[in-house]
């Protein structure tokens, strides 16, 4: 549900409410003889919405201050999140079909085609029929996570900036429960439409912590009773020997430079997971999924 229930209608028939001033009629008429009208009409909203498209040309920009998102279930996790504040919808008939909700009346849609919402996102990204323009979400503070979440983990990202990783890392914090991740401000991707597909919806239920000093964050989190274990292939202890029954901090480095030696510094324990000797390292976000099942798992 994306709307007061009092002013909520089906995504296609808000679509065309739009786009055909006689919806009344053409629902009528699919009654009688299927649906050769709706179908001429889509056809003709289509026809006039194409090569009208604005903004972002490939690039996947959005205009100035907002964020630009597709896909069907980042698009459609953050139309369900009360937090956004949406601004625009393009869509195809289809991308609509797909959604799984209803957008309120007035909703502003705009019809297209496939190739017009390949303009407004990043070469050869996935849209799927669905480009959703709208406001980032507001920041989150630390101590809002560390006063209502102790019994769940949090991840922390040392300058872990691939948005394809830390999209899926948010993915694997929805799938295991944990309260938050958190990044440095300055050494992390952008919220936005590449990081947003790879979360597949996890923005908008895992609460993001951009702070500025990551050492800082860790010795506050210390305070509010966490133990902070920190993930490196060059540990001598594993994983599974370090975890305590309490409140537990991943703490994962960037692939290839790994943890600072600041951050290692701030950590209680180091810890590698059990990999085969074949195998010099993990994928960080797949070493976040393992850690955070072996945290959800522990006896």
């Amino acid at each position: 549900m994306f709307g007061p229930a009092a002013e909520r209608r089906p995504f296609g028939e808000a679509l065309l409410a739009c786009q055909c001033p006689c919806w009344q009629g053409a629902r009528l008429e699919k009654r009688q003889s299927g649906h050769n009208m709706i179908k001429a009409e889509k056809k003709r909203a289509l026809r006039g919405r194409a090569g009208r498209m604005k903004g972002g040309r490939g690039s996947g920009r959005a205009s100035t201050g907002q964020v630009r998102l597709w896909g069907r279930h980042a698009v459609e996790a953050a139309l369900k999140n009360p937090e956004r504040q949406h601004r625009k919808l393009w869509a195809t008939p289809e991308g609509l079909e797909s959604l799984d909700g209803e957008l309120p009346a007035g909703f502003p849609v705009e019809h297209a085609q496939a190739v017009d919402l390949g303009r407004l996102v990043a070469k050869d990204a996935p849209h799927q029929g669905l480009v959703l323009e709208c406001a980032p979400l507001e920041d989150v503070f630390l101590d809002e996570i560390t006063d209502a979440e102790a019994d769940r983990p949090i991840v922390v990202l040392d300058q872990v900036t691939d948005p394809h990783n830390v999209g899926a890392i948010l993915r694997s914090a929805a799938a295991f429960n944990a309260a938050a991740i958190v990044t440095q401000d300055r050494h992390a991707p952008p919220e936005g439409g590449v990081l947003a597909k790879a979360a597949s919806g996890a923005l908008e239920t895992v609460p993001w912590v951009r702070v500025v000093n990551l050492a800082r964050a860790l010795d506050e989190l210390a305070e509010a009773g966490y133990w902070r274990i920190g993930l490196t292939g060059t540990a001598d202890a594993v994983l599974a020997d370090v975890m305590p029954a309490g409140p537990i901090v991943i703490v994962l480095g960037a692939e290839g430079e790994g943890m600072r030696q600041n951050i290692a510094a701030h950590c209680d324990v180091l810890a590698k997971l059990p990999i085969a000797s074949a195998i010099e390292s993990l994928n960080v976000s797949n070493a976040a999924a393992i850690a955070l099942y072996a945290i959800a798992t522990r006896g």
